[in-house]
């Protein structure tokens, strides 16, 4: 949690904001057990890069092999990704909000 110095009424708009606009541990899970292979949880989690390189390394045999082995590492590396973004989106709405004070 971010603390910026908040009111409790503007640290409560924030945790919603977070609520709406982050991301979710769970879709992320089945996002990359069902179609992990092809990076679509990466694309989810705002990792357009390498989703992108998953996706094309999907398309060879050898890359097929490498992509079923990242989607095994993602498995564990999830819940930073989530934790990252959400605690990034969370400093931005703060900010958004202090910026709004008047």
């Amino acid at each position: 949690m971010i603390n910026l110095n908040l009111s409790n009424e503007e640290q409560l708009l924030v945790n919603s904001e977070v609520q709406k606009r982050g991301k979710n541990i769970v879709a992320a899970y089945l996002l990359c057990i069902f179609l992990g292979d092809l990076g679509i949880h990466r694309f989810y989690l705002g990792r357009k890069g390498s989703a992108i390189a998953q996706l094309i390394l999907t398309i060879t045999i050898i890359g097929l092999i490498v992509s079923a082995v990242w989607k095994i590492v993602d498995l564990f590396l999830i819940p930073g990704i989530v934790r990252e973004y959400n605690d990034a989106l969370e400093k931005e709405i703060a900010e958004e909000v202090i910026s709004k004070r008047v």
